[in-house]
């Protein structure tokens, strides 16, 4: 007969933190929010650590290029979507690479014979305002100037006319060589009060460019996450189906961390998957996985799969239905407590900690704190991300308010067949588990996530905390009754209105 187990599905909200010691040290300044991502042995350090203890999700309606440089700027990374092609899903990646690369190898690039509406539609293209002038158009041709937007009026010079009548030309640019510093070419554009430093071959060939606007997006997001050749860390979703040829194309895009998108990874064929990465790539790239719910989950996926980091959650999230449409899962609280203590039971015996991360079932940013404390070393979101401007769907707007369009993986409209089918032939979805709705525009990545930041940081300092490992550590939880919810809340008073109240 089937075993039942003693314990309750419990959730994040029936628990709260009991506060411990706050000594004068534990200001939210002195908190550090550094969190392993990859495997490594006990006291050692991790080959990669977040600077900020979250990522997104991989979904069509969280994670695109936009969400992949935001939230890599604010210390994070998001996890490009895998239900679309491989050249597409490559091609992201790579934008977010080159994102931020403090050399920048230049992607909008004219010849000197070329029109204005040529070089006016390749800003409009890519969205920059300088474009390099090399003989042969490429981006490592001779160099022969650089042009702007403020070189030329689109609605007043003729745009038939030749951009080397309108670029500065090459002997009029500051530029550097190759051999320059990253350091000496930001005090050359100080100096020279310029916006972008070409950076040439010695024989005069386009190398790579250098933009103001980078160093004051460095100064502005002093958290963001870099790899050590100053490029924005990059992250992607992958499935157990074609591996075999996306993987290799995303490693060769400049992906950092990739992780199994599955609703159950308690499977031979993530097992199958990942050692088969592992084998033809070793290190260069991290490799999580899951999703389990239980201490048997995670064994199998660190000890037989070899995985970097396990995910935690089975039907928790917004728009999952997991649970309703096949009766499995588990209260993400109760599945996130025993997976932590196998993970601890792990290390004492292996000497090798495996970060966790939870996935689902996070409603607010006091649910986010409570899985931190509970031993999560980084959470998955979906729709705190769908909600903000740099996720990849449109606004739309519904009664006077702005939203945005949000849908499971497991929906019809997310179309991703392989994580739900056998049969890859099939063009039909038999059913769905997930939702297809909207959810209301709430602002920018950083502006949401610095809230957040700013409200585990506050309850660190309230249990005399100055690292995630600490906050895990003093941690002291109680479980709330239905009553001591309703007294902390507000009560006995007459609440304003709040503007975003929905229209009545």
């Amino acid at each position: 007969m089937a075993k039942i187990l003693d314990d309750l599905s419990r959730t994040f909200s029936e628990y709260l933190l009991i506060p411990r010691l706050t000594r004068k040290e534990h200001l939210p300044k002195n908190v550090s929010l550094v969190t392993p991502v990859a495997s490594h042995k006990v006291g050692e350090a991790s080959r990669l650590s977040l600077n900020i203890p979250v990522v997104s999700a991989s979904m069509q309606a969280v994670a695109g290029t936009e969400m992949g440089i935001a939230l890599a700027r604010q210390g994070g990374v998001a996890f490009v979507f895998c239900s679309q092609s491989i050249e597409s899903q490559a091609a992201m990646i790579a934008k977010i690479k080159s994102h931020k690369a403090g050399f920048v190898r230049s992607d909008s690039n004219v010849k000197p014979s070329a029109t204005l509406q040529d070089l006016l539609d390749i800003m409009k293209k890519t969205g920059h305002s300088t474009v390099a002038v090399t003989e042969d158009g490429s981006n490592t041709g001779r160099f022969m100037g650089i042009i702007t937007d403020k070189d030329f009026w689109e609605f007043e010079d003729d745009l038939n006319s030749k951009v080397q009548g309108y670029m500065t030309p090459k002997d009029k640019v500051i530029h550097g060589l190759v051999g320059i510093t990253l350091k000496e070419a930001n005090h050359l554009l100080y100096k020279h009060k310029k916006e972008a430093l070409p950076v040439l071959e010695a024989d005069g060939r386009l190398n790579s460019l250098v933009f103001k606007k980078d160093y004051v997006d460095h100064i502005n997001n002093p958290l963001e996450l870099l790899d050590s050749r100053k490029r924005l860390v990059a992250a992607a979703g992958i499935n157990t189906h074609d591996y075999k040829e996306r993987v290799p194309a995303l490693v060769e895009a400049g992906v950092d961390v990739l992780s199994f998108d599955s609703s159950d990874g308690f499977s031979e064929f993530q097992k199958e998957a990942s050692l088969w990465v592992k084998e033809r790539f070793g290190d260069k790239v991290i490799v999580g996985g899951g999703n389990v719910v239980s201490a048997e989950g995670f064994r199998y996926l660190v000890e037989e799969a070899k995985l970097d980091f396990v995910k935690v959650g089975i039907g928790g999230g917004s728009i999952c239905i997991t649970r309703e449409q096949k009766g499995i899962g588990r209260g993400q609280a109760s599945a996130l407590m025993e997976v932590v203590e196998e993970r601890n039971r792990y290390a004492r015996e292996k000497g090798v900690y495996v970060p966790i991360c939870s996935d689902g079932g996070l409603a607010n940013d006091t649910q986010i704190i409570i899985a931190m404390a509970m031993g999560a070393d980084f959470v998955m979101m979906g729709r705190y991300f769908a909600m903000t401007d740099e996720s990849p769907t449109p606004r739309v707007s519904i009664k006077g308010r702005i939203y945005k369009p949000y849908w499971g993986e497991g929906s019809n409209r997310a179309r991703n067949w392989q994580r739900y089918v056998d049969d890859q032939a099939s063009s039909r979805l038999h059913f769905e588990e997930g939702v297809d709705g909207y959810v209301p525009v709430v602002g920018s990545v950083n502006e949401v996530l610095g809230l957040t930041l700013e409200k585990m940081r506050a309850s660190m300092c309230n249990l005399g905390s100055i690292t995630l490992a600490e906050f895990t550590q003093n941690a002291v939880l109680t479980l709330v009754s239905e009553q001591s919810i309703e007294e902390g809340g507000t009560s006995n008073i007459i609440q304003v209105e709040s503007k975003f109240d929905d229209d009545k």
